[in-house]
């Protein structure tokens, strides 16, 4: 089963300073049908102007991935972390017990990011942050394997049943994902356009796909990410 996602159907803000597409209910954005997708709690497709940011804030009991897309972002927390992520480089941050942080773009140009949020698979862990600074060449025309929450040897490890891949696939190259018996996917169209088992996706069109294998090919240079879970539409949190 494959359901398209119009970008232009999203929830909507702009803050000025920051603007963004919700592919799930979140601030002002609220439909009650559209809660989450799985485990799968937000996806925000952000944009942050220069020299601007989110202030310290907290959060609890949350697996948070955050995605550059383009432009550099600056981490902070109450952790004692602290660091810098550029295009194609991720971010996580198991908030568990409840953690302070604060997100900023301190270069002159637009930062896009990819902010996502899943629910972990039980309350109160200890609070935790890493980040991955992966090569681009490793997602050309091929799946990059960033976060794992069962596998040990992907460099992002959650507390949930998800993997998460990207790939940047060259204009008319072709890519499979297999979407095996009760599991689903939820796949964002990030930049370029595709087709995808027929379905045409332009950028920031999204796809939930339950069950079902696809093929990929791109019509222009496209940059993809699939969050893969187990089959539930349970919203448990």
């Amino acid at each position: 089963m494959l359901k398209r996602i119009d970008s232009n159907n999203m929830g909507k803000s702009n803050y000025g300073w920051l603007k963004g597409n919700f592919h799930f209910s979140f601030a002002e954005y609220f439909k009650p049908t559209n809660i989450n997708f799985g485990v799968l709690r937000v996806l925000n497709d952000e944009v942050m102007k220069a020299n601007s940011g989110f202030d310290t804030h907290p959060h609890n009991d949350m697996e948070i991935i955050t995605y550059i897309v383009r432009g550099e972002l600056t981490h902070g927390d109450s952790m004692g972390n602290i660091g810098s992520l550029e295009r194609g480089q991720m971010q996580y941050m198991s908030a568990g017990t409840g953690v302070y942080h604060s997100e900023f773009n301190h270069s002159n140009e637009d930062l896009r990011i990819l902010q996502i949020w899943i629910m972990p698979d039980k309350k109160g862990y200890k609070p935790n942050y890493g980040d991955y600074r992966f090569n681009w060449k490793d997602r050309t025309n091929n799946w990059l394997h960033m976060v794992s929450g069962t596998l040990k040897d992907v460099p992002i490890n959650v507390h949930q049943d998800i993997n998460v891949y990207t790939t940047y696939l060259e204009r008319d190259k072709e890519i499979y994902f297999n979407v095996n018996k009760g599991r689903q996917v939820y796949l964002v169209q990030i930049e370029g356009n595709s087709e995808i088992n027929n379905v045409h996706l332009n950028e920031q069109d999204a796809l939930e796909i339950v069950e079902e294998n696809i093929k990929i090919k791109a019509n222009e240079n496209s940059h993809l990410i699939v969050i893969e879970m187990n089959k539930t539409e349970a919203l448990y949190i």
